[in-house]
């Protein structure tokens, strides 16, 4: 485990922080838990957790990697974003409450850019889940935000 409780990894909050824990991490990969809970935000009629909602879990997986990086290095946890996978595949249609997932993102690419690629899993007793997901955290993530827009030029 980790010495960071996950919410000063992630750059989530509240209800939207869907991992428990970091079970280990290092300079490649991240392991985390979620243990799902009988209903709750995105939870389905029954409880269960779409499965959908694996590539989210994934990504924050990825998102704690990086928490750790920066925490290791001394350095604020900064913005990322999801750019997609081009396949995700998971043998159940819903996560059922009660199931301790692991949620593993293991590093194929990074560049100095902020552009990465992860192989992740989803693994419970009866439950797997894999995707190459495709994310991006710029150096400065707030100038996305604070930019002033400018006008088109028509000539």
């Amino acid at each position: 485990m980790t010495p960071w409780p996950i919410a000063e990894l992630l750059p989530h909050a509240g209800a939207m922080i869907l991992l428990d824990a970091v079970l280990e991490h290092g300079p490649e990969h991240a392991l985390c838990r979620r243990r799902v809970p009988a209903g709750g935000l995105f939870h389905d009629a029954d409880g269960a957790l779409p499965a959908w909602m694996g590539v989210e879990l994934m990504a924050q997986a990825i998102a704690a990697w990086a928490g750790c990086q920066a925490r290791q290095a001394g350095e604020p946890v900064r913005l990322g974003f999801l750019l997609g996978t081009r396949h995700y595949t998971c043998n159940v249609a819903a996560f059922a409450p009660g199931s301790e997932l692991r949620v593993e993102a293991r590093r194929d690419f990074h560049d100095d850019s902020g552009m990465g690629v992860f192989a992740c899993r989803i693994e419970a007793p009866g439950v797997l889940a894999e995707a190459r997901l495709t994310v991006f955290s710029p150096p400065d993530a707030a100038t996305l935000f604070t930019s002033p827009a400018t006008e088109p030029v028509h000539g």
